[in-house]
């Protein structure tokens, strides 16, 4: 009865003021900027703009400055009634009180009303999935808050340090944590599966710290920077005693994610309305073992594409990379699942040749080859001969050893414009069978040609590697699917292209394929 009346005489004490009062109080405004680090609020920021549908944006107020309110007025509150709230919350994870945390609190109640509005109606839809999987693992449920202040939950949010999705993972750590990344997919902006990952990570984080405060700043800034600023602090392990100690953006997380706890726990006491998600509450998944474009559904389904990005935010291409054995989720809303399934083979028909090209997935690439415009007459009597380049070899040096064109080296090894070897490579070599005793000592006998009027300008080395010549409107996902049990993360690795350089495949570039 005590408790409840101090709490009452606080509430009491407690003031409004209009929105424009608050928005001329220039000293208001610097003080709480000055303390909110400038790339934490740009974030809250873009995240919302980019992730809020039309028809959502056209609920809410031109600024974020304005409030959602049912009145003209925000409450502001003593620090004793926020001190109070927090302790209310009973929570598992320590709800430190302090002004550092009160800003935060005031930036989210306060300065951006707007977005907190659009993220509570947002939550309704993704912390059900955030709390069950918590929950699975024994974990304190308050962890679901981390996405609020990592990408505003937007689950294709993508930081200016190449983080992505809701629980906004690095590229290392993504693949770390199992999440399948390559041209067509990528599960770091996957909800379910992120989450998945998410959860693993806090879980390894807890086991090194033993103290979920901890845990969280180790989240943002990584283990190194925590285990430095306790080491620089004399060996603490409180969050507060290496608070300048850390790096000064995650000086702010903590006392960012207690905020955010705090407003989504009291955003009525603030007179603050949740906006309503455009999300389905009810959605189903089905599993697609085919390639399947977007818009093949769109076009046979009263469904939009926005509506299926929006559900499905890791397809990055608008593509469901299904085949050769391997399915992938869609989810779609509950009442569309089952005009798809009655419909489906339609919709995997629907333009296929536009969207797929299925035509020639077993075709022979070597006869392909034969059809290059350049052709090198190789006759019967010729001798196949495999030359292994040495350091301080070039191919005119080389061709020149054996008698030959250094066009025809060229054409019979797939030889790029700027005539690039390295050192062990394999060479392709046709001499007269009369010279071929002469040459034995240069490079290895690998046997007479057959009477075929011409060399296939594609030429497997030693059993291992084949050539292949990409074509226009070609991908690595694309290519790949021409060949069983090849997959593009094969190609890129055959040929030493990286996640950045993915896009920048060119037609007539040469591909090596392990067959």
């Amino acid at each position: 009865m005590i408790r409840l009346f101090i709490i009452s005489l606080m509430l009491y004490a407690s003031r409004m003021i209009s929105a424009q009062e608050l928005t001329d109080s220039t000293a208001f405004r610097e003080q709480l900027l000055n303390e909110v680090p400038t790339s934490f609020v740009q974030t809250i920021d873009e995240q919302y703009t980019r992730w809020q549908s039309d028809q959502c944006r056209q609920l809410l107020f031109d600024t974020a400055d304005q409030p959602i309110t049912d009145s003209s007025f925000i409450p502001v509150f003593p620090d004793s009634v926020y001190l109070g709230r927090l302790d209310a919350l009973q929570s598992a994870i320590t709800l430190s009180y302090n002004e550092i945390v009160r800003n935060y609190i005031e930036l989210y109640t306060i300065r951006r009303r707007t977005q907190l509005a659009s993220m509570l109606g947002t939550s309704e839809y993704y912390f059900p999935l955030f709390e069950e999987e918590l929950a699975a693992h024994d974990m304190p449920l308050e962890l679901k808050y981390l996405p609020v202040i990592e990408s505003a939950l937007n689950p294709t949010a993508r930081s200016r340090a190449r983080a992505h999705g809701l629980w906004q993972f690095m590229y290392p750590t993504g693949r770390m944590y199992k999440l399948e990344i390559n041209s067509f997919i990528d599960e770091r902006f996957d909800p379910q599966k992120s989450t998945e990952a998410a959860v693993h990570y806090l879980n390894d984080l807890y086991a090194i710290y033993q103290d979920w405060i901890l845990v969280i700043a180790a989240y943002n800034c990584g283990p190194g920077n925590v285990n430095k600023a306790i080491r620089r602090s004399g060996d603490k392990k409180n969050y507060w005693d290496i608070y300048y100690h850390l790096p000064s953006e995650t000086r702010g997380y903590v006392p960012a994610f207690i905020a955010a706890m705090y407003a989504f726990n009291y955003y009525k006491e603030h007179n603050i309305t949740p906006v309503e998600s455009t999300l389905p509450h009810l959605c189903d998944t089905l599993w697609i073992d085919k390639a399947l474009h977007f818009d093949q559904i769109c076009k046979n389904m009263d469904v939009s594409v926005e509506e299926l990005r929006d559900m499905n935010p890791q397809y990055v291409k608008d593509i469901v990379p299904g085949g050769f054995g391997k399915s992938y989720v869609l989810k779609m809303p509950y009442h569309h699942v089952t005009g798809f399934i009655d419909n489906q083979d339609t919709i995997f028909a629907y333009k296929r040749s536009e969207y797929f090209d299925d035509s020639d997935r077993t075709a022979n690439p070597n006869e392909r080859f034969k059809k290059n415009t350049y052709n090198s007459s190789v006759s019967g009597d010729k001798v196949r001969m495999v030359y292994t380049v040495k350091q301080g070899d070039v191919p005119g040096a080389i061709a020149g050893k054996f008698g030959v064109r250094l066009t025809d080296l060229k054409y019979w090894n797939n030889l790029n414009r700027n005539l690039t070897i390295r050192l062990g490579q394999k060479l392709v070599i046709y001499v007269s069978e009369k010279k071929a005793e002469q040459y034995k000592n240069r490079a290895t006998y690998a046997g007479k040609v057959s009477n075929e009027a011409k060399a296939p300008q594609v030429e497997t080395i030693d059993g291992e590697y084949t050539l292949y010549t990409v074509r226009k409107g070609e991908n690595l996902w694309s290519i790949a699917k021409k060949y069983p049990g090849v997959s593009d993360k094969d190609l890129m690795r055959w040929n030493g292209i990286s996640e950045h350089a993915v896009r920048d495949l060119k037609a007539g570039q040469k591909l090596k394929i392990k067959i």
